[in-house]
C-alpha cells in the first residue's frame, strides 16, 4: 500500500458502498423494484475488499430475494467452496443485507456517524450537485461516505433529492454509455482509493 493510500485509510472515517434495488427506474422512467444479479454479489464484493470499502449493503426490500443472497454468500463460507476459493469469503464479509436505503443509513450512523451520501449515475443531474474525487477525499476526512449504485436504469428521481452530491458519470469516447453496475463500481473505487 503506497504512503498516500494509506494515510487516506488510517485518517479517514469508513467508506461504505450501497447496491440499491428499490427505488430505481427502468427504461421508462418508471419505478421498479429489480432483480439481483449474482455477479453484482461477488464483483462489488471483491472490489470493495480490493480498495478497503469498510462495508458493501445489498439493499432489497425483498425477503425471498434477500433469502436468494444469504444462500449464496453462505455457499461461499462452506468446506468446499473454501478450498476451491478461498479468498471469495474474504471479500463476501463485507456484504450486509438490508431491506432500505434508511436501515444501511442507520447502521452506518450507529457504527460512527451520520454519512455524507454519494450518488452515481449515468447522466449528469440538474438538480443535485456534483463532487469532484478529491473534493471527495477531504469530505471522507470529515465524517464516514457511503456510495450508492442504482441497479436497472439507476436510481429514481425520489432519492436523488435526498443525496448530498453525485460523482461525475463515467464517460468513454463514444456515445455509448450503459456500463454494468459491478463495471461502473470498480472504476469509482479506483479512482478514490488507486495507486
Amino acid at each position: 500500500m503506497s504512503g498516500d493510500v494509506q494515510k487516506l485509510n488510517q485518517n479517514s472515517f469508513g467508506f461504505y458502498v450501497g447496491l440499491i434495488h428499490y427505488p430505481v427506474i427502468n427504461r421508462r422512467a418508471e419505478l421498479v423494484t429489480s432483480s439481483v444479479t449474482n455477479l453484482d454479489i461477488h464483483d462489488i464484493a471483491r472490489a470493495s475488499r480490493t480498495f478497503g470499502v469498510k462495508g458493501y449493503f445489498i439493499i432489497h426490500p425483498s425477503e425471498d430475494q434477500q433469502a436468494l443472497n444469504r444462500r449464496i454468500i453462505n455457499h461461499w463460507g462452506g468446506d468446499f467452496a473454501m478450498r476451491a476459493n478461498p479468498t471469495r469469503k474474504d471479500a463476501l464479509n463485507l456484504v450486509q443485507l438490508v431491506y432500505s436505503i434508511e436501515e444501511a443509513l442507520t447502521v452506518i450512523e450507529r457504527q460512527e456517524a451520520k454519512p455524507f451520501i454519494i450518488g452515481t449515475s449515468a447522466k449528469a443531474s440538474a438538480q443535485t450537485p456534483e463532487i469532484s474525487i478529491s473534493e471527495l477525499k477531504t469530505k471522507m476526512k470529515e465524517r464516514p461516505v457511503v456510495l450508492l449504485f442504482g441497479t436497472a436504469y439507476g436510481l429514481a428521481p425520489e432519492w436523488t433529492d435526498r443525496l448530498d452530491a453525485f460523482l461525475p458519470p463515467i464517460q468513454g469516447p463514444s456515445d455509448f454509455n450503459h456500463l454494468s453496475v459491478r463495471s461502473a463500481a470498480t472504476i469509482y473505487l479506483d479512482r478514490i482509493f488507486g495507486r
